[in-house]
């Protein structure tokens, strides 16, 4: 059974007060380079929704900020020669990093999961992810494909953000997390929903993921 979120977040907020009184020290931060993990992870609990990483190969859950994801040399390929893919870059010409939505056991399988929020606790068990914002060397795309390869685009810094992806209690979602410089991204996502008993909104506090991209 997963360690539920707010625990590890109320864990990790007493460690930090008990490193305020010590001497600073060098941060250890659980890093990935390859396996299935949900680098977004929803969970609703005692009254509130809240984000973490979900590593699914050792069934571990993480704070946000305690990992860091890394994208290998070996994701980068070259934007599909078809001007839908042309929010990516210049089709059959630029180079892109793909975490891909179909699992390469060489890299990381990146996931967006609600399967620890109930079904009736959010009406229409609908639930917003919102990516509010991407700081790094380039542009962020998250992008499924039809069963013709052609993409729906979830979310694209590149033409501006916020975006939101519609999800629903129990959701577990595989889509292509593309980079299109390498370097050092943080991005940042918020979840909401409206609880259908009493039809309160309800939204997590930010959580910002580190994303390595290696050149």
């Amino acid at each position: 059974m997963r360690k539920p979120i707010r625990v590890l977040l109320a864990s990790a907020a007493a460690t930090t007060a008990l490193l305020a009184a010590a001497p600073p020290a060098q941060a250890s931060l659980v890093t990935f380079h390859s396996g299935h993990v949900d680098l977004v992870d929803i969970a609703y609990e005692a009254g509130e929704l809240a984000l973490g990483v979900h590593d699914e190969d050792n069934d571990v859950e993480y704070a946000t900020d305690e990992v860091k994801v890394f994208v290998k040399r070996q994701a980068k390929v070259t934007v599909p020669n078809d001007p839908a893919f042309g929010f990516l870059g210049t089709p059959g010409e630029s180079e892109v990093w793909i975490l891909p939505a179909i699992q390469n056991t060489d890299l990381v399988w990146p996931g967006i999961a609600a399967e620890e929020v109930e079904a009736g606790t959010f009406t229409a068990d609908a639930l917003t992810l919102t990516v509010q914002s991407v700081s790094g060397p380039g542009q962020l795309a998250v992008f499924t494909e039809d069963a013709v390869g052609q993409p729906n685009i979830l979310a694209d810094s590149g033409d501006g953000l916020p975006d939101t992806v519609a999800l629903t209690a129990g959701d577990h979602l595989h889509a292509n997390w593309a980079f299109d410089r390498a370097g050092t991204y943080c991005i940042t996502f918020r979840a909401t929903g409206t609880l259908a008993t009493t039809g309160q909104q309800v939204t997590s506090e930010a959580a910002t993921l580190r994303v390595v991209v290696r050149g």
